[in-house]
């Protein structure tokens, strides 16, 4: 019954009904919209800026954050060695599919030492084939942006800053998450 509130809630801001709040959007649209494993998911008071730390991408040469300004990204640090992203990795790989595009992007970073034949491989296995290989092999923008432990998701909003994070693994395939990323993709809970 709660999934089905969040939902016509959604709805009815998706489709103007309430234009009012539309014009001047809140984290507590979001929040609402949180149910399961998005009950994790925290929004910040105010936004944190990320930093413009390189990373090596997947398919060669180097990248930062700044890259994907202008879009949402939604951010996931993992590991090879890491049981709960082998679960979590397909349910990312599903959002990409449904919500990818020009203003929104499921961006993954192994962090720590992740050989990239190792990378390939556990892709291969889980059935990913849609998602990044990027690497930050000394950890560095995991420490920056203070990611301890494994899996942690960041919601970067389209001018480069933190507005919300997930410790732990989720279902990010799941109508609550994909209701909260479709309100952010539509202007629902800017600031």
């Amino acid at each position: 019954m709660k999934i089905i509130r969040q939902i016509v809630l959604y709805m009815a801001l998706a489709l103007g009904a309430n234009a009012a709040f539309a014009e001047s959007p809140t984290t507590a649209a979001l929040e609402a919209l949180r149910d399961g494993d998005m009950k994790k998911l925290n929004f910040h008071s105010a936004p944190k800026t990320v930093p413009d730390t390189a990373f090596e991408r997947g398919e060669g040469g180097t990248g930062t954050l700044a890259d994907y300004r202008g879009q949402y990204i939604l951010l996931n640090f993992w590991a090879t060695w890491c049981a709960p992203c082998r679960v979590e990795m397909p349910t990312l790989s599903n959002l990409q599919t449904a919500l990818g595009g020009d203003d929104f992007k499921v961006v993954t970073i192994a962090t720590g030492r992740n050989a990239p034949t190792a990378m390939t491989k556990f892709f291969d296995e889980i059935g990913v084939e849609n998602l990044p290989l990027h690497r930050d092999p000394k950890s560095a923008l995991a420490r920056q942006l203070g990611i301890f432990g494994l899996p942690i998701t960041l919601i970067i909003d389209p001018d480069g800053r933190e507005i919300a994070r997930l410790q732990g693994d989720a279902h990010w395939d799941s109508d609550s998450a994909k209701a909260i990323l479709q309100a952010l993709i539509d202007g629902v809970g800017e600031s």
